[in-house]
């Protein structure tokens, strides 16, 4: 939800004179969307949101566009902005139930057939777009997330006491985030961290997997309670951006393993936090890190325990890692970010008008 209330802070920035009407479902969306903007309640259920709710407010709105995440209700004649961040459904339906790929396969796949613009936040993501629903590049744009200003670095020594006392969490630590779920591949860093400390035993560190709990998550628990590290491995569960910011500050290092990411966002708030990064090098990951991470393939452990030792044995490279990570999370911005959104808007209602921001040094 963050993620969107900085895009709509700076539609709201960029663009004084249009009309915005937001259709929310969470309690907490009112306070995090712009003033001037107006809101409609939806149902928080996806079949009485797209089914009643939203067809009911788009009819009475009449709308000149209408902007929807994956998936548009049937019979809207408004033209339609659909953002797709991945299609890891169709890619990899056994991350997903049966029922939830199923849903996304045909639902998603009608509304990439019927929208005017497609929004999706990698070339990577495009690009499996384009081969999976035979989309033209010209109705795709490209529109990089970028990380909340409260993202910054922080005197690490205070973040580790901040989270000792906070969390129980053991200092000094690897940190990795993300939901628990077989996508993330927390098993894999897992089994790496143990080849770390058989092969480094000097190291003192532990491993701190912060994300929220799932279905997966006995499978993940069962498994560190039963390995050669268990004493070292610590889950925080969801947290909060405060403490989130906390735990990006306090680590020595993150990991980001994932087999699958259509952009990969926390790679980017480590960075921001001056904190060196090791990452996948599959699907969009690479496109976000750029040359600021030390990559591996995340099918391969023994691969990952080596950018693991090898960045928290040599300070050099930590120190790097650091500096030109932080400078490269600068680069993504969530102003550029609205106005990419923006000029797609204006070309699919036929508007002549432009947005433009100052872009940083290594930006395309």
């Amino acid at each position: 939800m963050l993620f969107r209330s900085n895009l709509l802070n700076e539609f709201a920035h960029l663009d004084q004179d249009s009309s915005v009407v937001a259709y929310i479902s969470k309690p907490e969306a009112p306070g995090l969307i712009p003033k001037r903007f107006e809101t409609r309640w939806v149902s928080d259920n996806p079949f009485k949101r797209l089914g009643w709710d939203i067809p009911r407010h788009v009819a009475a709105d009449r709308p000149d566009l209408l902007h929807v995440q994956y998936t548009a209700p049937f019979g809207i004649t408004a033209p339609l902005v659909v953002s797709i961040h991945d299609v890891s459904y169709l890619e990899h339906p056994e991350y997903f139930s049966t029922f939830r790929a199923t849903h996304l396969k045909i639902t998603v796949k009608n509304t990439a057939a019927r929208a005017a613009k497609i929004l999706t936040p990698s070339e990577f993501s495009k690009t499996a777009i384009m081969r999976h629903y035979g989309v033209e590049d010209s109705r795709i744009v490209v529109v990089p997330n970028a990380v909340s200003h409260q993202f910054v670095p922080l005197d690490r020594a205070h973040a580790q006491q901040a989270m000792q006392r906070k969390l129980g969490l053991g200092v000094p630590y690897v940190l990795t985030v993300g939901d628990l779920q077989p996508r993330k591949n927390h098993l894999g860093l897992l089994h790496a961290f143990e080849r770390v400390i058989a092969q480094h035993p000097e190291l003192p560190h532990h491993l701190v997997f912060a994300g929220k709990e799932t279905w997966y998550s006995p499978r993940l628990h069962a498994a560190v309670a039963a390995s050669s590290a268990a004493n070292r491995v610590h889950f925080t569960g969801f947290v909060e951006d405060e403490d989130l910011l906390q735990l990006y500050g306090g680590c020595d290092l993150f990991v980001y393993p994932s087999f699958y990411e259509g952009f990969g966002l926390p790679i980017l708030e480590a960075m921001a936090c001056g904190r060196a990064v090791a990452c996948s090098n599959t699907t969009a990951m690479p496109e976000v890190a750029g040359s600021s991470a030390l990559l591996f393939d995340p099918t391969d452990t023994e691969q990952m325990a080596h950018a693991i030792c090898e960045i928290l044995t040599n300070t050099d490279l930590r120190r790097r890692l650091e500096s030109e990570g932080t400078q490269h999370a600068s680069t993504f911005s969530w102003e550029r970010a609205a106005a990419k959104t923006l000029n797609g808007y204006y070309e699919v209602v036929g508007a002549s008008r432009r947005v433009d921001v100052a872009v940083k040094a290594g930006v395309a």
